[in-house]
């Protein structure tokens, strides 16, 4: 009988090696920047660790080809997240419109005018790393995008 710790490390293993080819119409494709594929797989085992299905989805999204990642501008963020929750934006955040409330932000990346504007309201710009340590169960997270 195999020890289950043993098959769940297996588990995670395999799908985090998994990560280095991917198919995308047809066409093998392989993430070139080392940062991004060593977050993806940092998503993977917060996921599996944690049961929580919200990393998986952000990893999901960054394995797509970037010029298919979310750009999200600040009045969207306004709009739709509430000020109890942090909003998770799986690729940039823009400086279109106003923020009006205290809001933690968490993305692959900000624009330098949206980090300005986000200070300034009084809200935090997060990595998505940094979301993760703090929450990792992913809970009042709301992805935009």
């Amino acid at each position: 009988m195999i020890p289950i710790n043993l098959i769940n490390t297996t588990i995670i293993h395999y799908i985090l090696n998994t990560l280095e080819i991917q198919h995308y119409m047809g066409k093998k494709i392989r993430k070139t920047n080392p940062l991004t594929v060593e977050l993806i797989k940092k998503l993977k085992k917060k996921y599996y660790e944690n049961n929580a299905p919200i990393w998986r989805d952000v990893a999901k999204r960054l394995e797509k080809p970037s010029r298919r990642w979310a750009e999200v501008n600040l009045y969207k963020i306004d709009k739709y997240v509430k000020g109890t929750e942090t909003a998770l934006v799986p690729g940039k955040v823009l400086s279109t419109g106003q923020l009006t409330k205290k809001i933690s932000i968490a993305a692959y990346a900000f624009s330098e005018r949206a980090r300005e504007k986000i200070k300034k309201a009084g809200g935090k710009c997060l990595t998505i790393e940094e979301l993760m340590e703090i929450n990792p169960t992913g809970k009042n997270v709301r992805i935009m995008g």
